[in-house]
């Protein structure tokens, strides 16, 4: 039996909330998230997810800013084109996206956000292979 995927416990409104940046490899696209400074990602085994080592932190809408870089963003879209892959034009990376699991939020990779405001980040197994199983409601939990 296919694996479940463990719902993010990013509940931004349990625990005090701070501000991170990131932003992509070659720093043109910077974007700030309100978040926990202690929180869980999810490791997903889709392909595209897998292929880049992305660690999703799933926030609302209104916990995520867009700093700079919109210019270089470029969009890729595959299977349903429900999820939105934003990536650099220049250095390519994907520091964050429009999850189809999550289209009322954003996903950002963990592994873009700036050193220094990180405490504890927990990393959980998702099973994106088998995605209509894993969400059968066709998408993830609420997020505000």
């Amino acid at each position: 039996m296919p694996q479940r995927a463990a719902e993010p416990a990013n509940s931004t409104t349990a625990q005090p909330v701070i501000t991170h940046t990131g932003s992509c490899h070659c720093g043109r696209v910077r974007f700030e998230v309100i978040a926990p400074a202690r929180f869980e990602v999810t490791d997903c085994n889709c392909s595209i997810c897998s292929k880049s080592g992305y660690l999703h932190l799933i926030v609302p809408k209104s916990r995520f800013k867009l700093l700079s870089g919109s210019e270089a963003l470029t969009t890729y879209q595959f299977n349903t084109g429900t999820a939105k892959h934003l990536f650099c034009s220049a250095c390519g990376i994907k520091a964050f996206y429009i999850p189809r699991s999550h289209p009322d939020g954003y996903s950002v990779n963990a592994r873009c956000l700036d050193e220094g405001t990180v405490e504890q980040m927990t990393i959980l197994p998702s099973d994106g292979q088998n995605w209509e199983t894993t969400y059968p409601s066709g998408r993830g939990q609420l997020l505000e």
